[in-house]
């Protein structure tokens, strides 16, 4: 804050304030000033909100949460008060001009987000359980997944298998892709009926105690064609080439070329669009980014995805993907699975 000239910083995302607060209550703002830290929600959390947020003064706020805050900015002499940009739309920014003048508001970018970046032990500690369910439920998915099943009823399968082992949902819809769905890197569980002689990708993940997984097999079952089979060598090749090479140091750019490049030297560089991995943590989708524009420097603590893929429209396609967390010296893989060419 003071690097940035601010007197105060009001938190609006909600991941952001469980994570400053530990607070998991589905409303509540965060208002820092030099002095205080409260959080402030309403009478229906003034019981849990003081047990899950120690440290913080808990303040249940009016009918209009901005007059709280004027009243809490005043008691300070605070002038001007930060707010996260990126988690405000315009009509809560005039909301907040209007009900807070004469203050003055300044837009910030990714404060707490910078935060989030490094992981401490005890978050690693619960990305690594969120990991070994994603790798159980694969497990289990290798037990039940068939031709004649429909993509949404296996998706729902997993779901159960997460939940029943403490998950509060999955990280983001599951993708269950099937056949020539395979090709879509996006390819949500569907009604399509999976058939024999094709490949499936299962892209999921746990969200549990907070934080997410994200793992990505791809399977055959019966005998797809040949073609499908290179691919998935190709993909493999290139994702243990990353895994083996990835480091401390590196730029977001740098991490991605590692399977680009391999990909491209095969000819399927026009088939692989979209980045080789990004941050993960208590959103599926975090900084950094490992993509070819992205000038993220790799440090120790951060948390990311390795996940090349290889998609051809009209045939099918191929990703793996593990989890990793960035140490001073090479990497920790949180993800297990195995990656061999599994044909059922």
């Amino acid at each position: 804050m003071d690097s940035k000239g601010l007197q105060a910083l009001l938190v609006s995302s909600a991941v952001n304030r469980r994570y400053l607060t530990g607070f998991t209550g589905s409303a509540g703002y965060v208002l820092i000033t030099k002095e205080h830290s409260y959080l402030l929600t309403d009478f229906r959390y003034m019981t849990q909100a003081p047990q899950q947020a120690p440290g913080y003064e808990v303040i249940e706020h009016g009918a209009k949460v901005m007059e709280t805050v004027k009243e809490l900015l005043a008691q300070e002499s605070v002038t001007s008060l930060g707010f996260e940009q990126d988690h405000v739309t315009y009509s809560v920014y005039m909301t907040y001009a209007e009900q807070l003048k004469p203050v003055t508001l300044t837009p910030v970018s990714g404060m707490v987000e910078q935060l989030r970046i490094i992981k401490d032990s005890d978050e690693l500690k619960v990305m690594q359980q969120a990991a070994d369910l994603a790798d159980e439920t694969f497990q289990y998915v290798l037990g039940i997944v068939q031709s004649g099943k429909s993509e949404s009823e296996i998706d729902l399968s997993m779901e159960m298998f997460m939940r029943e082992r403490g998950a509060t949902s999955s990280s983001f819809d599951t993708i269950v892709a099937s056949g020539v769905r395979s090709a879509l890197p996006h390819g949500v569980a569907s009604d399509k009926i999976i058939g024999s002689n094709e490949l499936i990708t299962f892209d999921f993940g746990a969200l549990l105690n907070g934080y997410c997984s994200d793992l990505t097999r791809t399977i055959a079952v019966g005998k797809p064609d040949p073609k499908l089979k290179e691919i998935y060598d190709i993909v493999l090749q290139a994702q243990l080439h990353t895994l083996e090479h990835i480091k401390a140091g590196m730029t977001g750019r740098e991490a991605d070329a590692l399977a680009r490049d391999i990909i491209t030297r095969y000819g399927y560089g026009e088939y692989f669009g979209h980045s080789t991995g990004h941050g993960l943590g208590m959103e599926v989708h975090e900084m950094p980014r490992l993509s070819k524009l992205s000038d993220d420097v790799l440090m120790p603590g951060m948390v990311v995805t390795v996940e090349p893929g290889i998609y051809i429209p009209g045939l099918g396609g191929v990703r793996i993907e593990d989890d990793i967390v960035i140490q001073e010296s090479g990497i920790h893989i949180l993800t297990s699975s195995p990656k061999d060419f599994t044909v059922l």
